[in-house]
């Protein structure tokens, strides 16, 4: 099997970098590295996902699925310091970037921890889930993140998904709709559609 990001130990070769980026107006320094996904700059869909994120209305955690290096969690727990944020990858690696990465950015209202999607996940209520999802690992593995983030969000609590169209949007906006039955385009630019799908 060919490594990709999504694998949980990748073999790479280790090349590191370093870089800074601004999100929601933080400027954050980020440690990448070889084996994780968009590893030389914060991507245009995540990018589009953290600067079109709402905080919710409703009490609890927040969690980041597929976190990689750690952007989308960054981000949200800095510009909400009163969350806590959950950050999750199956990615040995990327994990711990994540952990050097908030240390760097002193952003202290984070868990980190492995997870295959939402298996090791003990939280419940979750207030909203994030996703850049793993396209490449295949549609029955970004569905089944769908299925696990409802049933880990309270009542109200909103998943929100980044996705290119050409990669399967409507799909996604399908799967959503039958699951949550509530379902809005929340950004749409460049061919990204950002979906908001609230628990009712």
């Amino acid at each position: 099997m060919s490594q990709h990001y999504y694998s949980k130990n990748p073999q790479t070769k280790s090349n590191p970098q370093e870089w800074t980026y601004t999100l929601r107006g933080e400027t954050f320094r980020f440690q990448t590295d070889s084996g994780v996904f968009s590893k030389s700059e914060v991507d245009f869909g995540s990018r589009l996902l953290i600067e079109a994120f709402e905080e919710p209305g409703t009490q609890g955690p927040v969690l980041d699925v597929g976190c990689g290096y750690g952007p989308i969690g960054m981000a949200i727990a800095k510009a909400f310091p009163q969350r806590q944020v959950h950050m999750v990858d199956v990615n040995s690696r990327a994990i711990e970037l994540a952990q050097k990465n908030t240390v760097l950015n002193g952003v202290e209202n984070v868990s980190i921890y492995e997870s295959d999607g939402l298996s090791a996940v003990e939280q419940q209520d979750f207030a909203a889930i994030l996703t850049n999802p793993p396209i490449r690992a295949g549609k029955g593995t970004v569905f089944r993140f769908y299925e696990e983030a409802y049933d880990k969000l309270t009542p109200s609590g909103s998943l929100w998904v980044v996705i290119q169209k050409k990669q399967g949007a409507p799909s996604t906006q399908d799967k959503l709709q039958e699951l949550f039955g509530d379902v809005r385009i929340a950004e749409k630019k460049k061919g990204y559609f950002i979906f908001e799908a609230r628990k009712v």
